[in-house]
């Protein structure tokens, strides 16, 4: 038997003694104080000095010191962790006993005591009494390795938060920027409204779809890879700024920057144009470095990251010719920008590519984009790169786009909406052809999107932001799968979580 089973059992007869005296799993306990609260309320306190105050609190205990009438024990709560100290003249004497014999690292409990700091200068809780409030029966990772597999960590969310308390402050992190977000489009008058993640005709970027089937109906659908579609048909009904943070689903590589399912937001505001896009992003970015505390510059493995406003500007074709030395005014079709590429030996995968905008999307993804560090905004895209934009009023080959790039990610692209229905039709049917030739991420064809616009659309510009990829370089993580709770991992045969059972 292994060292695991022997502690697995040996809780699990703890928990059958348990059964016969009390309910180790009762329904509830009146928390009054947190741990940081409490440190910091009474930091001034001296070495061995006591209070009167009483205090409540809660938590998961993590270390356990038993010195013989003396117990040290460390209890984590949802803000941090604080010493407890029973002392067998002071607790309660059954309660004494009973947690000697009975509480595990790993253990709820819940304590009543008075605030002390200890001979060593620790703020602690010097318990009159307390309850078991749920006994734990797998043993946390070891206190000195931690859980550090990354493969475990994710699967595991639960350990690695219970583990690594630093990683629970980046998803609270998480929560407070998207509430920015949300408060800051509120007050410039956008009004929050949901989209359909299941669809029976999928569109709005391209990628490729998760299908799945509805049974009542017998029919396929899909899950959404983009809100744009329905977004823009509110437009058409009406609305003058709208937007839904959600989730998309696009079945693709799955890699630092990728991952299955992600968020989103979206808006759409009609009567602006693209450089709306580029005043609110600023603003946005302003807002969220006096609400984070940021500083201009900020440190991200390696590199330091100017997030000082205004961003820089620079246009699709300057960047690229800057990159490649490629000018895509010249080399404007397939035939032409192929040779250039090979001419000039550039690391393309060519043969992957079944367009003009397909294989301009490759060579910026793998020879431009990557060394875009500091916050750039790239504008006029080529029309052939997103069929759903407007050309721009002087050049009909470029459209009215935007994207912001950071440290070679996209965290935001948007643009001029196209809302002339004959030209979205055609570019539509151009896009269903590709998708009918085998292009997995060209877009089918919306009949129903294109009635909607013949109904008219006003000039609307449209906004997708990146709600991971913006987290991952404001919280300092490197993968997408340190801004998700639970990302997708490969599952694990059976056999391999065996050690997880309780046996």
């Amino acid at each position: 038997m292994g060292r695991k089973e022997q502690i697995i059992n040996e809780r699990k007869r703890k928990l059958n003694e348990l059964r016969e005296i009390t309910n180790p799993y009762p329904h509830r306990f009146d928390v009054k104080n947190y741990s940081e609260d409490i440190k910091e309320k009474y930091k001034k306190l001296k070495n061995d000095e006591r209070t009167k105050d009483n205090v409540v609190i809660a938590g998961r205990i993590m270390t356990i010191r038993d010195l013989g009438k003396l117990i040290f024990a460390t209890l984590q709560d949802s803000l941090g962790k604080i010493q407890i100290i029973l002392q067998k003249s002071e607790t309660k004497n059954d309660n004494f006993e009973f947690f000697k014999k009975f509480i595990d690292v790993g253990d709820f409990v819940g304590c009543e005591g008075i605030v002390m700091k200890s001979i060593t200068g620790e703020i602690s809780v010097l318990v009159k009494k307390f309850e078991i409030l749920s006994k734990s029966l797998l043993p946390l990772p070891e206190k000195w390795h931690g859980l550090k597999d990354e493969e475990e960590r994710y699967r595991k969310r639960y350990l690695d938060l219970i583990m690594n308390p630093e990683m629970k402050k980046v998803f609270e992190t998480k929560s407070k920027i998207i509430s920015i977000i949300r408060k800051y489009l509120h007050e410039e008058g956008f009004v929050e409204v949901e989209t359909p993640l299941l669809q029976s005709v999928y569109g709005g970027a391209s990628a490729s779809p998760f299908k799945t089937h509805l049974n009542a109906l017998d029919i396929e659908l899909f899950l959404s890879i983009s809100p744009e579609l329905y977004l823009k048909r509110l437009i058409v009904g009406g609305f003058d700024k709208i937007f839904t943070i959600c989730k998309n689903f696009r079945n693709e590589g799955i890699d630092r920057q990728h991952n299955p399912e992600f968020t989103m937001l979206e808006y759409y505001t009609a009567y602006k144009d693209y450089t709306y896009h580029i005043e609110f992003t600023e603003k946005l970015f302003k807002l969220l470095k006096k609400e984070l505390n940021l500083p201009d510059f900020i440190d991200y493995y390696g590199k330091k990251i100017n997030l000082k406003i205004p961003f820089k500007k620079i246009t699709f074709r300057e960047i690229l010719k800057k990159e490649t030395g490629i000018d895509i005014d010249k080399e404007n079709e397939f035939g032409k920008l192929k040779k250039a590429i090979i001419d000039k030996k550039l690391s393309i995968d060519i043969k992957v590519c079944k367009h003009y905008g397909a294989l301009l999307d490759e060579l910026y993804k793998r020879i431009v984009r990557l060394n875009i560090i500091h916050p750039t905004f790239l504008t006029h895209y080529p029309a052939e790169m997103i069929a759903l934009a407007k050309r721009n009023e002087k050049d009909k080959s470029k459209i009215n786009s935007v994207q912001l790039i950071i440290d070679g990610a996209e965290i935001v692209k948007a643009y001029d909406e196209l809302n002339d229905p004959e030209d979205q039709e055609k570019r539509l049917k151009e896009q269903a052809d590709l998708l009918r030739e085998g292009n997995e991420e060209a877009m089918p064809m919306d009949e129903d999107f294109i009635t909607a616009l013949k109904y008219g659309m006003p000039p609307t510009a449209g906004y997708g932001l990146g709600i991971d990829r913006l987290i991952m370089i404001l919280t300092g993580q490197e993968s997408i799968k340190d801004v998700i709770l639970f990302p997708f991992m490969r599952p694990v045969d059976k056999e391999d979580g065996k050690d997880d059972k309780i046996m």
